[in-house]
């Protein structure tokens, strides 16, 4: 267990890292490229142009890297005095570009501000708060500055000194080729991060300052080792794997995408061996040949080391060399472990699933889990969430409503997974609850979807069903359709659901589990819930989240908390500016509150306003309460 902490730990560590880097890749592209055009040796040689290098490493980078950091810490004030922080640490160590000091001094002076902005909320007289915020951040953020340029900067110059001299000896020594025995392990168990942006691009950084280009760039985004992998699989694959493959193939090494063959070598981990060895391979390929990048090649595409390769000497020679070798290596040690495997199908799906599992997250570019057959006469379709009161009914809602338009006489209805009757056909969840439903229930054919408001999914189910329907199917829609209107739940008392004092507008949260709490506290107060409730939203929340697209949210209890429900009711919260909910943004929150299904008519029109991303436009720009109201019950 403890174990299992800490490498969660390196990758939250490492994912922060990345999350301040990656949004100014771009930065450093343009930093590469005018290096590689017009320094002494570049394409086109201009003294005035070359002119631009040292600025933008020294000041430009680093100042980008600490405002992204405090931004993300504290937001816009996070970001202003995080930028102000760096900028002591980069004039306390000139010679050094300070990406590892902007690491550092970007998060903390937001931590710094953010601290003191809650030490003081509530208690700063009116008309005294822009003072009092803007002397604030400029007071504190000069502090840092003073302190980072007396004490972190001459750190952190002392630190990557070091480390610097311990990759030329590794080097001079020839044992840099040794780094892929932990670097390429390290990528499929997601802990790249903290190596790549917290270790190599800083160190590489400098070593281009001093010699033009850095070998480091090259020993992580080196596409070569997971490109021979699927040239494997794509020859002596079985099943899936080796149809998938030459997908895979295209997006990993054209795209750069390396998560990609991920779950290849997961499904056999003798492929370890593979991907290391490719990868001692290359990085000894660039030693030998003296290759290297002049910036960070992101994503680690062929096209983008192409683009950073350094025009002098036999740089490209050496670039191409250490990923076709990687590649060779790689794929001739796949080979062999593919050809001496049992003669089984590849379970990619169930590698795929271990890989999000140790990522964290879904994967955005991994296949899909497999949905089983679709019969050929489909009568009943069942949304399934964890409680069956949120997520799982606004869903159902909407393609209830594609159904009937596509005149199908289908049932579709919703409940909690653990409630799924077994004559359910057709099994639609969200992609982090789909194992749960295929255990409960193995034979019906499911359907994975992160987006219950919009997915592409409803219109190919229902394309899929239109392919089947029969003449007397067709005939017996109106029959069907009264059967539904006249199960829908009792609405005489849907006034009392959605009420304009439970309407909050123009709020503002850090995080979703203050957005939460806000939206279940105000269930308590209008008396839907006890307050046991709340816990149970966050409950709720941390098995999947309630973010259902078209930056709606609908946090609600799990299944266990519907004893804590009261009566059912909404709450509505309008986030102009958003709150995170798992990298998406929500700009309205619908808190739920449901029993014995008579919330549902209510959440059934708040679906249908919602799939279409205006309505929810005009949702976040009402001004009041009422304005709100009319908008959602417009439908």
């Amino acid at each position: 267990m403890a174990q299992s902490n800490m490498k969660v730990a390196v990758q939250k560590f490492g994912n922060f890292l990345s999350s301040m880097v990656l949004p100014n890749i771009g930065a450093f592209i343009a930093w590469g490229l005018i290096t590689a055009l017009f320094i002494p040796t570049g394409f086109f040689p201009n003294e005035s142009l070359a002119k631009l290098v040292g600025p933008m490493v020294t000041y430009l980078l680093p100042l980008l890297i600490g405002y992204t950091g405090g931004k993300l810490v504290h937001d816009q004030r996070g970001g202003v005095v995080g930028a102000i922080a760096t900028m002591g640490v980069i004039v306390g160590a000139p010679d050094t570009p300070m990406f590892l000091g902007a690491m550092v001094m970007g998060p903390l002076g937001a931590y710094v501000i953010k601290k003191f902005d809650g030490m003081i909320e509530g208690k700063i007289r009116a008309g005294f708060e822009m003072l009092v915020n803007n002397f604030s951040a400029g007071i504190l953020g000069g502090i840092l500055a003073i302190l980072a340029f007396l004490g972190v900067g001459p750190a952190v110059d002392a630190f990557t000194s070091l480390l610097v001299e311990g990759v030329d000896w590794l080097v001079a020594a020839g044992l840099l080729p040794l780094t892929s025995i932990l670097i390429e392990p390290a990528k499929i168990l997601f802990l790249n991060n903290a190596i790549n942006h917290g270790v190599l691009s800083p160190i590489g950084l400098e070593q281009v300052q001093q010699g033009g280009k850095s070998i480091l760039f090259l020993l992580e985004a080196n596409p070569g080792p997971g490109f021979g992998v699927l040239l494997a699989f794509m020859l002596f694959g079985r099943g899936t794997a080796k149809q998938s493959a030459p997908g895979a193939a295209i997006i990993h090494f054209l795209g750069g995408i390396h998560e990609i063959y991920f779950p290849y070598v997961l499904m056999k981990p003798k492929l370890f061996i593979s991907v290391i060895l490719g990868g001692m391979s290359g990085v000894f390929t660039l030693v030998l040949l003296g290759g290297g990048l002049v910036s960070p090649a992101s994503p680690g595409s062929i096209i983008a080391i192409t683009a950073v390769t350094p025009p002098e000497g036999m740089a490209y020679l050496a670039n191409y060399a250490a990923i076709l070798v990687a590649t060779a290596v790689s794929f001739i040690v796949s080979a062999i472990i593919l050809k001496s495997s049992k003669a089984t199908d590849e379970d990619i799906e169930g590698a795929t699933k271990k890989m999000q599992e140790m990522k964290g997250k879904k994967s955005s570019v991994a296949g899909h889990v497999s949905k089983g057959t679709l019969p050929e006469e489909v009568n009943k379709i069942v949304f399934a969430c964890d409680a069956g009161m949120g997520s799982s009914a606004m869903g159902a809602s909407l393609l209830r409503k594609k159904v009937k338009a596509a005149n199908l006489d289908v049932s579709v209805t919703n409940t909690s997974i653990s409630n799924l009757p077994s004559d359910a056909q057709v099994v639609i969840t969200q992609e982090e609850l789909t194992p749960r439903a295929k255990n409960k229930l193995p034979n019906a054919y499911h359907i994975s979807v992160d987006n219950f408001l919009s997915s592409p999914e409803y219109d190919k189910l229902i394309a899929s069903l239109q392919d089947g329907i029969t003449d007397e199917q067709a005939e017996v829609v109106e029959e069907a359709e009264e059967e539904a209107v006249n199960a829908e739940p009792n609405a005489d008392h849907d006034d009392d659901l959605l009420l304009e004092e439970n309407i909050f507008m123009n709020q503002s949260f850090s995080t979703k589990e203050e957005a939460i709490r806000f939206a279940g506290e105000a269930l308590v107060k209008a008396g839907y819930v006890e307050e046991s409730y709340v816990d149970a939203m966050i409950d709720r929340e941390g098995i999947t989240s309630t973010y259902m697209g078209n930056n709606v949210a609908i946090p609600h209890g799990t299944e266990d908390a519907k004893k804590a429900v009261i009566k059912s009711g909404f709450t509505v919260v309008q986030v102009p500016d958003g709150v995170d909910f798992n990298g998406e943004k929500a700009k309205m929150i619908f808190g739920i509150a449901g029993k014995d299904g008579t919330h549902l008519e209510i959440l059934s029109g708040i679906a249908v306003v919602c799939s279409e991303q205006e309505n929810v436009d005009k949702m976040v720009q009402a001004k009041t309460a009422k304005e709100l109201k009319d908008i959602i019950n417009s439908n």
